[in-house]
């Protein structure tokens, strides 16, 4: 410190203290002594309020001070080149490489060891890396400058990070000195790429060099190329490698193997290895956690949290990530808003990747309104939490929110991802607006998204709910690679829209091509078969489910071939096939059997699954309403009476009409009795015109069995569905 002033040595400490506490009220109040003194033209004070506001991620600031200096060292450049690199954004890391630029054209400055750390640390986070990446490299063989182990490490680690493994090995085969963490960046390449047998080899042979030696760092990286299930034998001689060199004591060796047996699904090892460290940190408790929540042990999970919580140890944003994920699954939203409590009072509301899990936990739990209510707080909202929002509205049956809520991110310039996408055309296929779906299939066009999974998938299915069968098979045969779900839907769009044999076809293809079906492929075939009254056929799909694929029926398999016999008249057959099955249905099979009764008039069968329903204490106002009609017609009044006491007694009221419709891009929905419609009294006028018009063509609305004993109910109330 001799170059330094002596009246600039007191700044300069307490600039340093401020810097390592990250301290920047205090830090602030300092810079401002400093100018009213004028000892910031000492060129070690500016360079260390550059550090300072660097690693206090006010970036602004420091290049504020740096652009002050008026004789810039190379230290001035390294402060600042560093700190944009390390908030790992593409905006920060486009600013490093206009920093490296300018420092290029200086004259009196030349890049160094330091400087090369920085630019290949921000290369990745580009929008073009590897076309940077090389031209940065080029000029450090061109200074001559890649012997050295810092630099050549930090740009083997930029080729593995961007995904070149190729150049990165060349780098480290040429390395004249190699050190842990070139060794270390190597082995992490290849395990970020799952390469497990590269990484085991450049590993074993590490062991051979005894000037290097394992350390934690080396350990670590070998141990994540390892953490899939079928790489567990590996893991586990690396587990006992750590505990023979005495590594395990150090917590970021235990951590990893925690993490990697999670990962592999051995919760048990991951279990005992967790609770045998000595030391464990807030990334240990993460990792179980974690673990549990991803292999559905979520209850685990939370009770695990509920004990990192009593031992006083403080979580990690991750940490609140894997619980927030672990009530999603289960939709445990009484837990999910203890954590949100306790989130907020450590100060954790404003980090987007943990507001993103809470909004999914809302979502999937069904707290539409408290998801909608964290999606508003943070003002400016990236894309994955837009997605997380729509998709919510779209699990919930929202389907009109997520789609205005699309429209206002389309106006807001916020680019979508192939998930958004996806979500926005699942709520166009559930509102069968097939115009609006054209329009998004456009932007999917437009925003180069490929037709692969999911938003093939989605496309098809969109097509075929919405009834065009052509584009929807026209999706369907572009797609690269189809999955299960690509051939469901258009297997259900044809069965649905009364192609029922071309569905049968397309599920002989799809056996033929491999694809192995699933339970919902087996509902939309138990369906075609249903509608086209193919019940011996139904039968042999029905069997085929268990005895050639190993699916056990579920109610809906049950429910369609009860529709399948009632549609065919063979209704006592499927009344012996109800009171035969073992499944736990409620009252679903005898609801449908009911109706069928309804269509082939079998009042005396009617009656007896009508009263079965009434036993099961139905709460649909359908069964009332049918078996009441059923003891009219059978003149039964005394029992119709008795249906009617009992509908009030059990507070069942009847369901009103829905219906809509999409007219210029708008989809307009009515609701019987709904006066909100804003051209309400020009539809009601028009409704009355038409009415008019058919009675004076002589039409008689048949009679219905389902409403007319209960018409009078509805009398007076004009109906626009």
């Amino acid at each position: 410190m001799t170059a330094l002033p002596s009246h600039s040595r007191p700044f300069f400490t307490k600039l340093l203290q401020f810097t390592h506490q990250q301290n920047l009220q205090q830090g602030q109040a300092l810079h401002a002594q400093i100018i009213l003194t004028g000892s910031s033209s000492c060129i070690y004070i500016s360079n260390t309020l550059i550090n300072f506001y660097a690693k206090c991620k006010r970036l602004t600031q420091a290049k504020l001070v740096f652009e002050t200096i008026h004789n810039k060292d190379i230290v001035s450049w390294n402060c600042l080149i560093n700190g944009f690199s390390q908030l790992g954004s593409p905006y920060s890391s486009s600013s490093v490489m206009d920093l490296f630029k300018r420092l290029m054209r200086a004259d009196n400055s030349h890049p160094n060891a330091h400087t090369f750390a920085g630019v290949f640390t921000a290369v990745p986070s580009l929008l073009d890396p590897s076309g940077a990446g090389e031209q940065a490299h080029s000029v450090a063989v061109k200074i001559g400058i890649c012997s050295d182990v810092f630099v050549g490490s930090s740009l083997l680690n930029m080729y593995c990070k961007v995904g070149i493994l190729s150049d990165a090995r060349k780098v480290f085969d040429r390395m004249p000195e190699r050190n842990s963490v070139s060794w270390a960046a190597m082995i992490s390449g290849y395990a970020m790429q799952r390469l497990s047998a590269e990484c085991m080899g450049l590993f074993k042979l590490l062991m051979g060099l005894a000037e290097v030696g394992v350390n934690e760092f080396v350990l670590t990286s070998v141990l994540s190329a390892f953490a899939l299930p079928e790489l567990i034998e590996n893991g586990q001689q690396i587990h006992c490698l750590g505990l023979k060199n005495g590594l395990l004591s150090i917590v970021s060796v235990g951590n990893a193997i925690v993490t990697m047996y999670a990962k592999c699904g051995s919760l048990d090892d991951a279990l005992q290895t967790f609770e045998l460290l000595s030391h464990k940190n807030a990334i240990s408790w993460s990792a179980m956690i974690t673990g549990f929540a991803q292999s559905g042990d979520s209850e685990k999970a939370l009770e695990l949290f509920s004990k990192m919580h009593f031992s006083r140890m403080m979580p990690s944003e991750f940490t609140l990530v894997g619980v927030l994920n672990a009530c999603s699954d289960i939709g445990a939203s009484g837990e999910g808003k203890q954590v949100h409590d306790y989130l907020v009072k450590l100060g954790f509301e404003s980090q987007i990747y943990i507001m993103t899990a809470l909004v999914d936990m809302y979502a999937k739990c069904g707290c539409i309104v408290d998801a909608r209510r964290g999606f508003d707080y943070l003002q400016e909202p990236d894309i994955v939490l837009w997605t997380s929002m729509i998709g919510g509205y779209v699990q919930n049956g929202e389907n009109e929110d997520a789609l205005n809520l699309y429209c206002r991110m389309q106006t807001e310039g916020v680019f979508p991802n192939e998930l958004t996408m996806a979500s926005v055309l699942k709520a166009c296929s559930s509102l069968a607006a097939l115009e609006q779906g054209k329009q998004i299939h456009g932007r999917v066009i437009k925003h180069g998204f490929s037709l692969e999974v999911p938003i093939g998938s989605a496309l098809s299915t969109m097509y075929a709910k919405c009834g065009s069968l052509d584009d929807g098979n026209l999706v369907f045969r572009r797609m690269p690679m189809r999955d299960v779900v690509s051939w469901n839907s258009m297997i259900s769009g044809l069965s649905q829209n009364g192609h029922g044999n071309e569905a049968l076809e397309l599920f002989e293809e799809m056996r033929f091509e491999g694809t192995k079906p699933d339970y919902v492929t087996f509902v939309n075939i138990l369906t075609a078969c249903s509608h086209m009254g193919l019940v011996e056929r139904g039968w042999i799909y029905f069997n085929m489910m268990s005895i050639e694929f190993g699916i056990l029926p579920r109610v809906d398999h049950y429910a369609c071939m009860v529709d399948m016999m009632s549609r065919s008249g063979r209704l006592e057959e499927a009344k012996e096939f109800i009171e035969s099955t073992t499944i736990n249905h409620g009252m679903c099979l005898w609801r449908i059997l009911l109706s069928g009764c309804r269509n082939y008039g079998n009042y005396d069968l009617g009656a007896y699954v009508g009263e079965k329903l009434m036993e099961l204490g139905s709460q649909e106002s359908s069964a009332y309403v049918l078996l009441s009609s059923i003891y009219t017609v059978l003149g039964r009044r005394e029992d119709v009476e008795r249906v009617r006491r009992m509908m009030n007694v059990r507070g069942v009221n009847k369901e009103p009409g829905c219906s809509w419709i999409e007219l210029k891009s708008q989809v307009h929905v009515f609701v019987v009795g709904d006066h909100m419609h804003p051209q309400i009294k020009e539809i009601r006028a028009e409704v009355r015109r038409l009415s008019k018009l058919m009675k004076d063509k002589g039409y008689q609305p048949a009679s219905d069995l389902l409403s007319a004993d209960f018409q009078s109910r509805d009398d007076g109330e004009e109906s626009t569905c």
